[in-house]
């Protein structure tokens, strides 16, 4: 493991798109799940009287075990290919996926989205691919999934194909850069192995396009952000934050605070998959074990940095933010959640400044009453707590939220300007 680069990766599209089936399928293909195990999931498919379901139950069973709260360990959603180590980062729900895939997406350094080759584009895909791109997600695979229902068609391929490629094309993907791959997830077809029923088809497998991603860049001269995605109390052994490194180093032995509350402690340990390690480095999910902290003074959303650098806790922030849907206008004072890393806050419009043509750039009016789906703008957003993020173009990973109200995601965006809290 040490010796490949590692990578974490995000599944996203639209619901019954075959997102679960593909990530079962892939782990299977590269040994991550055994025969054995294979049977089993096709024995319970059977008895739930879902078959071909088996693959997708992968990803199900796992999450029913972190509902239940077994197991910490995310070594289950990791797998290898010739050249990477993967973390499939939040197995995809239903009803919470979004929110999960913000706070998921806010940590990939690719994502695959995957399209149904029958049903082509649909409301998830726009909205994934929407998030991928203000979220910025660095590299993505279209994968072009259910060939086995289109009969291997590759005229129904192109369909979906440029269907996808219009939509990535507005958002301001660099479409030509990205691949789309025709598979099918339930037959293996172009996961793996090339297969004679896609003999049109000369382009990489699913496998070999994942191959060929870059490998990220770590951002190591920054300083230390690592936002806070759990707290354990591990009897023995004391409080234990856990939480990927966004950027900079975290070493054994370091003075590090804890935003917004302001928590001063040392880093007595540091954990990955068991193992202990001297350091983290972006990239990195790990836990670490602190010095004369309580559990209960830390929590999911605060951000770890150097005593020396502390994360910025923000009185105010400007942002500019994409109306994705809304079933009515924008106005000021409206207070829904946002999700910025892995904090969720309530914060409140303190003031629409412009609004902005999405094509252009261009200012289209100053200080508009209200803001209404497809709107681009610049507004002043007021949290209702304290909480700690940083401006996009200093810390990217800290300066990108989605906004959700009545359980879906209505914008997203990014933070250009913070003003401080003055403690």
């Amino acid at each position: 493991m040490a010796d490949k680069p590692h990578m974490n990766l995000i599944f996203i599209g639209h619901v019954d798109h075959g997102k679960s089936t593909t990530v079962g399928r892939l782990l299977y293909e590269t040994g991550a799940i055994s025969d054995r195990d294979m049977d089993r999931f096709k024995e319970i498919a059977k008895e739930v009287n879902r078959p071909t379901f088996e693959f997708a139950f992968v990803m199900d069973s796992l999450k029913e075990e972190r509902e239940r709260g077994i197991t910490i360990d995310i070594a289950h959603r990791d797998f290898q290919t010739q050249k990477f180590y993967f973390t499939i980062i939040d197995a995809p729900g239903h009803r919470d996926f979004v929110k999960n895939m913000i706070t998921g997406a806010s940590q990939a350094d690719a994502a695959v989205l995957v399209v149904s080759g029958k049903e082509g584009v649909m409301a998830q895909t726009r909205e994934h691919a929407i998030l991928a791109s203000v979220l910025g997600i660095p590299q993505l695979i279209v994968g072009i999934n259910k060939l086995d229902a289109i009969n291997y068609s590759q005229a129904d391929f192109e369909k979906a194909k440029k269907a996808v490629y219009d939509l990535l094309k507005t958002l301001g993907f660099k479409v030509d850069t990205i691949p789309f791959i025709p598979y099918s997830a339930l037959d293996g077809t172009n996961v793996a192995k090339k297969s004679d029923k896609t003999a049109w088809y000369t382009g990489p497998t699913l496998l070999e396009s994942l191959d060929a991603l870059k490998v990220p860049n770590k951002p190591l001269d920054k300083a230390l952000r690592l936002p806070v995605q759990d707290v354990f109390s591990i009897s023995g052994f004391g409080t234990v934050p856990v939480g990927r490194v966004e950027t900079g180093v975290m070493k054994v032995g370091d003075s590090v605070i804890i935003m917004p509350g302001g928590v001063k402690t040392e880093v007595k340990s540091i954990e990955m998959h068991h193992q202990q390690l001297q350091k983290a480095e972006p990239g990195d999910n790990v836990g670490f074990n602190i010095k004369g902290v309580e559990k209960k003074d830390i929590k999911r959303g605060d951000v770890v940095g150097p005593s020396s650098n502390p994360p910025t806790v923000a009185a105010e922030f400007t942002a500019q933010v994409i109306v994705l849907h809304h079933q009515n206008v924008i106005a000021k004072g409206y207070t829904p959640v946002f999700h910025i890393h892995t904090a969720q806050i309530a914060c409140t419009f303190s003031e629409l400044l412009e609004k902005k043509d999405p094509k252009t750039g261009q200012t289209l009016e100053k200080n508009p009453e209200t803001l209404k789906t497809g709107d681009v703008a610049i507004v002043k957003i007021k949290p209702t707590k304290p909480i700690a993020l940083e401006k996009y173009s200093d810390f990217p990973q800290l300066g990108r939220f989605a906004i959700r109200d009545m359980g879906e995601t209505i914008g997203a965006g990014i933070i250009l300007d913070v003003v401080p809290r003055t403690l």
